[in-house]
């Protein structure tokens, strides 16, 4: 009984070393977040393990910095340097300050893409956005001007000055005031993806500016902390907050009358579809380059631009007609 108690043990142990070797083979890609703790980059670290799954042997890391800045995502990319990991995908919390370590990681033979808010050209291979930039600035401000048809007053929420998506957002939506004439963009205020920080420059907002019409805040965080600041003014139905937002955190809002309606991209398709380009990527089935083709599983395939980047879907719109479907999903 002992012998067979002994072979047992034996067979697990080789069992058990095998699973570590075939471990030890997976392709292990890191899913860096602005910031751990928001709902959407948590929703995104589930389409990155979804995507994980589909492929089979890989593991997901999913990481970044206790706070929105740039130090803090620098600190989390040497660290994945000195892990070896094999590549990174990044929504970048600064569009420059990140590519000298990026720069490094990808010499050092790991390959490298951003996603969501993305790095300068030199400091990754490619970059995913999840719309249309164009197609987002004109968004956010169409469903401000479409509750206001005589027009108005509005404020920017935004998350950081260096947040390279949301300027990016509001140049584009900048360029297309000319179709909304009665529009009037009062001020722009910056919430660094904080809440207690949001909420105050959305308060701030309102006293500075007591006509004000609506808020667009093209940030999940700073859309829910606006949304709170005009329930606790008073002000629904003087003061839309509108832009983009998490459903499951954006559904009370809708409820109370605070916001009319948001958009966003689905977060988990955006993981999902970060993790499918790093991995075609790494595994060096294509090219980074202007024109190549990259699957991205069932989102289909993207094609990149002169700057190495590709939109992955139109930007969809939540309001009181579908909120309760995908409350519960992101």
């Amino acid at each position: 009984m002992n012998r067979i108690l002994q072979l047992t043990m034996t067979a697990a142990m080789a069992t058990g070393l095998m699973a570590q070797g075939a471990a030890a083979e997976d392709m292990r890609i890191a899913v860096v977040a602005k910031a751990l703790g928001i709902g959407f980059f948590e929703a995104a670290a589930k389409g990155a393990e979804e995507a994980a799954e589909e492929l089979g042997e890989v593991e997901i890391i999913y990481t970044g910095p206790t706070d929105t800045t740039a130090e803090g995502q620098i600190e989390v990319i040497n660290s994945l340097i000195a892990q070896r990991v094999d590549a990174i995908a990044i929504s970048a919390n600064d569009t420059d300050a990140l590519v000298p370590t990026l720069k490094k990681a990808m010499q050092r033979g790991i390959t490298v893409v951003s996603w969501d808010s993305g790095v300068a050209e030199d400091g990754r291979m490619a970059h995913l956005n999840p719309s249309s930039n164009e197609l987002i600035g004109n968004m956010i401000i169409k469903l401000a001007a479409d509750e206001l048809p005589d027009g108005g007053q509005v404020g920017l929420l935004s998350a950081t000055t260096t947040s390279t998506n949301q300027n990016i957002w509001i140049e584009e939506m900048m360029k297309v005031m000319g179709d909304y004439p009665g529009i009037e963009v009062v001020g722009t205020v910056y919430g660094d993806d904080l809440a207690d920080k949001s909420y105050r420059e959305a308060q701030g907002l309102m006293q500075s500016h007591p006509d004000l019409d609506a808020i667009i805040a093209p940030t999940s965080v700073g859309i829910v902390a606006a949304a709170q600041a005009v329930v606790d003014a008073g002000k629904v139905g003087e003061v839309n907050v509108t832009g983009l937002g998490l459903p499951s955190e954006m559904a009370g809002a809708i409820e109370s009358g605070a916001s009319k309606s948001f958009a966003i991209w689905n977060p988990i398709d955006l993981g999902y579809s970060a993790t499918m380009m790093a991995y075609h990527l790494a595994k060096g089935e294509v090219e980074a380059a202007p024109g190549a083709e990259i699957p991205i599983g069932r989102m289909g395939t993207v094609t990149l631009d002169e700057t190495n980047s590709a939109p992955m879907a139109d930007p969809f719109v939540y309001d009181e007609s579908n909120i309760d479907e995908f409350k519960s999903i992101f």
